[in-house]
């Protein structure tokens, strides 16, 4: 066999010998390749879904304000309550996993006035997404300090904004107003729905003063004073038992319990953040019932109904 022969020979089995492992090689990589087609799809769904979840989520640190916000936004946002039913939002803590959320969330809404709000969101890293909904709002001078679980709290300002209709008008005057300058494009279509809230907002205040003008009572009676803001608005007297987070003394429950015993007040109010004992002894003094209220109720349109249909009855 000439060179040539054995060249071309050589050749031929060397080319075969590459094409069969290129061929496996190439069997191999095929097989692989599904498997990293599915791996790098399955991520980036995942990353979808992650980035899905908290870029269309808003937070409330509130349950009241996720109605106005909700009203406003409808099903195109998941909107999340920070503070639990059943907790305070003056002793509220979030957990590890609500301060992640909120650094990816669109929007944060807060009362502004809430101690544990101040505290939370100074944290975040992107501050600009923290809306403050007492803007405009004229605060009542106050103290809602309390001792809880061995600590103390104390702002010098009534927080309760939420639980009078003129003031839940303004604050969805802010949300709506933070939400186009978040959302410009969404403007013509949340504008129809702010405006069915505003109406709505409007008409409970209409009926919230007209009941309370036709009403004989001047004043209620009411454990922690949460309704602040709705007795100025309405021209109704709020006598609460505790006073900056102290049980009245003895010589003040007294006189609570005479001039109740006198006007024929048939309710005391407690808030469901509080047992019902804390009003107990009033109650049975003057023969009245002990009705539980929820200034932190998600409805809160309904719930500041009841309470006036309670306050004036």
């Amino acid at each position: 066999m000439n060179w040539h022969e054995k060249s071309s020979l050589f050749g031929v089995s060397f080319s075969a010998n590459i094409f069969y492992l290129c061929r496996n090689k190439s069997k191999r990589i095929m097989k692989r390749i599904p498997i990293y087609i599915l791996a790098i799809a399955a991520l980036a769904a995942s990353s979808c879904r992650t980035e899905r979840k908290y870029d269309n989520t808003m937070f409330v640190s509130i349950a009241p304000i996720k109605q106005i916000v909700t009203e406003i936004v409808g099903d195109d946002f998941d909107v999340e309550v920070l503070v639990p039913a059943g907790a305070s939002p003056e002793t509220f803590e979030p957990t590890p996993k609500q301060f992640i959320a909120l650094n990816k969330a669109r929007l944060i809404f807060s009362t502004g006035l809430l101690d544990f709000e101040n505290n939370l969101l100074g944290k975040l890293q992107d501050k600009s997404k923290i809306i403050d909904l007492s803007k405009g709002i004229e605060p009542i001078a106050g103290c809602c300090s309390h001792h809880h679980h061995g600590k103390h709290c104390s702002h010098g300002i009534d927080p309760h904004i939420w639980c009078s209709p003129k003031e839940l008008m303004i604050m969805a005057d802010n949300a709506f107003e933070a939400i186009s300058v978040a959302l410009p494009d969404s403007v013509g279509k949340y504008a129809p729905r702010y405006d069915a809230l505003c109406q709505k907002l409007l008409e409970l205040d209409e009926e919230v003063a007209e009941m309370c003008r036709c009403s004989s009572n001047s004043y209620f009676i009411i454990y922690h004073p949460a309704l602040t803001y709705f007795a100025r608005n309405y021209g109704i007297e709020q006598v609460s038992v505790e006073n900056e987070g102290k049980e009245a003394s003895a010589k003040r429950l007294g006189e609570i319990i005479a001039a109740a015993r006198r006007d024929g007040i048939r309710h005391v109010f407690y808030q469901s953040q509080f047992p019902r004992s804390s009003v107990e002894i009033i109650c049975d003094d003057i023969g009245a019932d002990a009705v539980e209220i929820d200034p932190l109720a998600e409805d809160v349109i309904h719930e500041i109904r009841r309470i006036t249909s309670l306050i004036t009855e």
